[in-house]
């Protein structure tokens, strides 16, 4: 635990990438866990893996895999074209998100001291991103993430039944709010001890940190960053990935 406790300078720390995968995505339907779920016939896990390793202060991905799934995902990862001068880990999760991290962390060797958490049900993330929150790291932020602005107004309610009308409470000031995104970036030292000491519902580490009265700056994010969640959120996701095969040659 000293070598957490006692990083490297950010400035010179190596960069890692947790992904929790072990979730089922049970809001896309029966079937396999959504990270598994393919997008122009290559599964999700795979474009957000190779969307990390496409940084190239990336050097170590380590993915969470369900309890009973690691041997599928590994052999699943040994299968597809990975970045040779990136390492891959895969290693069992845990019951919730918040474990699977703390798992996912402790697999890190000392000498990563920048931590990046990501979703893998973000396959699409642009390169840009990773790396614009990897320098805020770097430039001594202890927690970064990316964030776009709202495009609707938010209104505060008071939950109701399913199907009821809900009171509106307030209307949140727009510009004052932001939708927040992966790859979340973190001073490792800061994440550990956020995971060792924030217990209960949390929606993302940057969170868990910001209940250690640690400051959390936004970065810029991207339109394509979004998260794959319903049956629509695929569609749109397979529109993405044409466009690049067309542009690009993704």
């Amino acid at each position: 635990m000293s070598d957490v406790s006692s990083p490297p300078p950010a400035e010179a720390a190596r960069t890692a990438v947790v992904i929790p995968a072990a979730g089922r995505g049970v809001r896309l339907g029966p079937g396999a866990p959504k990270a598994l779920r393919t997008l122009g016939g290559v599964p999700m896990l795979i474009h957000a893996v190779r969307a990390m390793a496409a940084s190239r202060a990336v050097s170590l991905v380590v993915v969470v895999a369900p309890p009973d799934g690691a041997a599928e995902v590994k052999s699943l990862l040994d299968t597809h074209a990975l970045p040779e001068r990136t390492d891959f880990v895969v290693v069992p999760g845990g019951e919730t998100r918040q474990e699977s991290v703390r798992l996912g962390l402790e697999a890190l060797p000392p000498e990563y001291g920048i931590v990046l958490v990501h979703d893998a049900a973000r396959p699409l993330v642009p390169v840009d991103t990773v790396d614009t929150v990897i320098e805020a790291v770097r430039e001594g932020a202890v927690a970064a993430v990316p964030a776009l602005p709202l495009a609707d107004t938010v209104k505060e309610v008071e939950p109701a039944a399913p199907g009821e009308p809900e009171p509106v409470l307030a209307t949140p000031e727009r510009a004052r709010l932001r939708a927040v995104q992966t790859p979340q970036g973190f001073a490792r030292a800061t994440l550990v001890r956020a995971h060792e000491q924030i217990t209960g519902a949390v929606t993302d580490d940057a969170g868990m940190v910001e209940q250690l009265g640690e400051p959390v700056v936004a970065v810029a994010g991207h339109e394509e960053a979004f998260k794959v969640t319903r049956p629509l959120d695929l569609v749109l996701a397979e529109a993405v990935l044409a466009r690049r095969r067309l542009n690009d040659g993704f």
